[in-house]
């Protein structure tokens, strides 16, 4: 059987992918995040999002697949860290000067926010996360993603145009 009459929805097939793939992700990510637990749990969410969608992805991109996903995952987890922390702090500072009704609005908008963010599409959200939580300019995006700076400058594009939209209907 050729590689690509081979499928990923394949028990033995994702076996196979599982365990050449499974401990370089893990080791990746425990680079990335420092902490084993978490990073063997991205693993597991990568490889259970790989089966989700076993019928659309090819057996040789599926480990560019599980690594993007994984990647992703994690990337999202840090920014809803920072989302948490910055409104942690903004809370401590502004606790004495603002009505309890504005606190609990200012906490549904931020949830709604942070919502909106997580609904954008891959490409959108990651974007627009390393540009507005990591500061990092079009150009360093595009270096670091390995796309065009236009690329990154029509998701930014997007990713704003969706979150204008949805914090208007807030």
């Amino acid at each position: 059987m050729s590689q690509s009459e081979k499928s990923v929805c394949d028990k033995r097939v994702f076996n196979e992918l599982f365990d050449l793939n499974s401990e370089p992700l893990r080791n990746y990510l425990y680079y990335q995040c420092g902490d084993i637990q978490q990073a063997e749990d991205l693993v597991q969410e990568a490889f259970i999002k790989l089966w989700k969608n076993c019928k659309k992805v090819l057996l040789e991109k599926a480990r560019g697949f599980l690594f993007t996903v994984a990647k992703n995952a994690f990337y999202n987890q840090v920014e809803h860290q920072k989302v948490v922390l910055k409104y942690a702090k903004r809370s401590k500072k502004n606790s004495n000067t603002e009505t309890p009704e504005f606190q609990l609005e200012e906490k549904e908008f931020m949830e709604r926010l942070q919502n909106a963010i997580a609904d954008l599409p891959e490409g959108q959200r990651e974007v627009f996360l390393l540009n507005r939580m990591d500061q990092m300019t079009y150009k360093e995006i595009a270096e670091f993603l390995g796309v065009s700076q236009k690329a990154v400058e029509k998701r930014m594009h997007k990713a704003l145009v969706k979150l204008r939209k949805t914090v208007k209907n807030i």
